[in-house]
């Protein structure tokens, strides 16, 4: 797969949201390094007035394999949703791919698909 597939892929996924009008906005930026090694980066706004941020850093040479990412998803106060990462942190949690939630605690979770997210974003909009 290539990047631009990569990117079509998701900006599909943000077509069909928009025309169920559940998106108000989005900006998606890449930053191709090559054909296959890259960064995705946008904004989404929704309905509610929620955002969600993302930053995926991939490599696409030998499968998907997400190098680094965020899913920052926030209310309209800024306050946190919940967050898929796969930040280091201090103390060292058990894995490397995990969630936080609105709580305040992280728990580990597998490195999430796009379409995993705007799912669980769905459930907090209708």
């Amino acid at each position: 797969m290539l990047l631009r597939e990569y990117l079509d892929h998701i900006l599909s996924i943000i077509k069909k949201y928009s025309i169920a009008n559940l998106i108000l906005a989005s900006d998606i930026r890449n930053d191709f390094r090559t054909e296959k090694v890259g960064i995705i980066r946008g904004r989404i706004d929704f309905i509610n007035e929620s955002t969600l941020y993302f930053t995926e850093y991939l490599d696409l040479r030998y499968g998907v394999e997400k190098l680094s990412y965020s899913f920052h998803y926030q209310n309209r106060d800024g306050n946190l949703i919940f967050r898929y990462d796969n930040a280091g942190h201090k103390p060292e949690l058990e894995c490397r791919d995990h969630k936080h939630l609105s709580d305040g605690h992280t728990v580990p979770f597998h490195t999430p698909e796009f379409k995993y997210i705007f799912d669980e974003i769905t459930e907090h909009l209708l």
